[in-house]
């Protein structure tokens, strides 16, 4: 699975890029048919202004996708990586039911 991750309005420094794989990296083993992820960073005005994009390419499948605003990139990307871990175990589910 490739993990590509682009960053907005920012230049991500290469802590911020492992920490991002190091967590993604482990839903593979949730659904291990994941073509890629693409994940977004961003900077937003508002107080939490971190928001951190995930969309996970299943081939014949409808794309998931979640989307979590946070104080930290790295506490959104955890949220995101909590509330993926249970949509792709639903999707596994559902698919081969």
């Amino acid at each position: 699975m490739e993990i590509k991750v682009q960053s907005i309005k920012f230049d991500a420094d290469q802590k911020l890029l492992a920490f991002v794989d190091k967590k993604l990296a482990k839903l593979e083993k949730f659904y291990d048919e994941m073509e890629r992820m693409e994940v977004n960073l961003n900077l937003l005005p508002d107080p939490q202004n971190k928001n951190v994009k995930v969309r996970v390419v299943i081939p014949g499948q409808e794309d998931i996708v979640v989307d979590r605003h946070a104080d930290t990139f790295e506490a959104a990307i955890t949220d995101c990586a909590g509330v993926l871990k249970d949509m792709l175990v639903q999707a596994k589910e559902k698919r081969f039911r």
